[in-house]
């Protein structure tokens, strides 16, 4: 094993913390992660890792390599990139996204075949995850989340903000007749998304005024597959994202009320591992989503770099 793949193959087994995430992360094999870590520590004559019940922790020494072995592998991808890009040739290589299931199928993976057209040498390999899981660990190169970021450690680039509406399909509000204040929410049945971004407690605005009401509900999910299940088979209305509900509202299949009303927008984030340098092909893809997705899911607020 070469140099370069060595000090591959430690970044990654100080990054996911274990030979094993190390090794689903390169697609090998554990015995190679472990034989790579162990000639590289005989080579060098010192101790990188330290073992112990607990994991893997680097040495002083280990983690004077790791920072330098870091900064020499992005330089050489972005030096790889720029050299192919100075010949003519196009960004290539994979990039590992994830986002959110119904956020990625109703919207983000029909918008990939635009970008893969415009780059025909990039893969793209799409993680689909409700949860926030571990960039690092994961191999991620750039997840896509909602709402507010509260680790501090992130490295994000906010792409914009979405409306959230108050919506129910026309069968359920002629059953029961629709809101015509936040206040009227109470004597609704209301789908509950008990998620980061959802719960029971919402605050209206229109103009000056403010409302605070608690909606109340017998049917709490955990994914927004179930919200949208459960309103378009008219169990209740629900406060979601516009994007949510995009085509069910062009179409008239589900409507929004209280729409003279605003409720917090919902913001969406590129996130990227920490300490990483993001390349360019990452960077593409992102900017890609932006512009593509930004119009259609009606996003407002300019894209600005910024540690979360």
């Amino acid at each position: 094993m070469d140099r370069l793949a060595a000090m591959e193959t430690f970044v990654s087994v100080i990054e996911t913390g274990s030979f094993s995430s190390a090794a689903r992360r390169l697609g090998v094999g554990q015995p190679a992660v472990s034989k790579s870590i162990a000639l590289l520590e005989e080579r060098l004559g010192v101790r990188l890792l330290l073992r112990s019940t607990r994991g893997l922790t680097p040495t002083d020494a280990g983690q004077r390599l790791y920072e330098h072995a870091r900064t020499a592998i992005d330089a050489a991808d972005e030096a790889e990139l720029a050299a192919r890009r100075g010949a003519g040739a196009s960004l290539s290589g994979t990039v590992r996204i994830c986002a959110a299931v119904t956020f990625a199928r109703l919207h983000l993976i029909p918008a990939l075949e635009g970008f893969l057209a415009l780059y025909p040498e990039v893969d793209l390999d799409v993680v689909l995850d409700d949860r926030n899981i571990d960039l690092v660990e994961e191999g991620i190169d750039v997840a896509l989340r909602m709402g507010t970021l509260d680790d501090s450690t992130m490295t994000a680039r906010k792409l914009g903000e979405g409306p959230r509406l108050v919506v129910g399909t026309p069968a359920y509000f002629a059953r029961v007749g629709a809101p015509r204040t936040p206040t009227d929410l109470a004597q609704h049945r209301a789908v509950i998304y008990n998620q980061r971004g959802g719960g029971r407690s919402w605050t209206f605005r229109r103009g000056s005024t403010e409302v605070s009401v608690a909606v109340k509900g017998r049917l709490t999910v955990s994914a927004a597959e179930g919200v949208r299940a459960a309103v378009l088979a008219g169990s209740g209305v629900a406060i979601a994202s516009r994007w949510m509900f995009l085509n069910e509202l062009r179409s008239g299949e589900v409507v929004a009320v209280l729409d003279d009303w605003s409720l917090p927008p919902v913001a969406l984030w590129a996130v990227f591992p920490t300490g990483r340098m993001v390349s360019a092909r990452t960077r593409a893809l992102v900017s890609y989503i932006e512009e593509t997705l930004g119009p259609v899911l009606n996003l407002t607020g300019a894209a600005a770099a910024r540690e979360a």
